[in-house]
């Protein structure tokens, strides 16, 4: 995602909002993009990773700030998929997240298998759905598939 981005858009919608464009700004982007669905720690984990022995590394606290820095000018979106710290995605491509109970695996899907239900929302109770934020608990075809292999 960072490299999508770059590191000119990005510097230019920082300065929009009175920010600078940081490495370590810059480096959390291209994680988020990297790992496609991560919490702050394994997003700090690939940023300590990268920076090797004796580099410079961010905390957990300086991650999550800059994710909520980064999520506010809408270059990342968080969506919580059960328990636990959210997860983190690029913002550019909306998509709802189904989350294997069993073995928890993430798959994304295309926002539009929620249209019916979107649409009745808005006109039965006037909600509008934020797709880059749904998550939807079931099983997935493989578990399914070990489950009936099973019986």
């Amino acid at each position: 995602m960072g490299t999508e981005h770059g590191a000119a858009p990005l510097a230019e919608r920082l300065r929009a909002h009175g920010l600078r464009l940081t490495a370590q700004r810059q480096r959390v982007l291209e994680a988020v993009g990297a790992l496609e669905h991560a919490t702050p720690e394994a997003i700090g984990a690939r940023l300590r990773e990268q920076a090797g022995p004796g580099g410079a590394a961010a905390d957990t606290s300086t991650v999550y700030r800059t994710l909520e820095v980064l999520e506010r000018l809408g270059l990342v979106w968080h969506t919580h998929l059960g328990k636990g710290a959210p997860v983190y995605h690029a913002a550019e491509h909306p998509h709802l997240h189904v989350v294997c109970s069993s073995c928890g695996e993430i798959s994304s899907a295309d926002p539009d298998l929620l249209a019916g239900a979107a649409e009745r929302l808005a006109a039965e109770l006037g909600f509008t759905v934020d797709v880059g934020h749904v998550a939807l608990s079931g099983t997935c075809r493989a578990c399914r598939e070990r489950a009936q292999e099973k019986s």
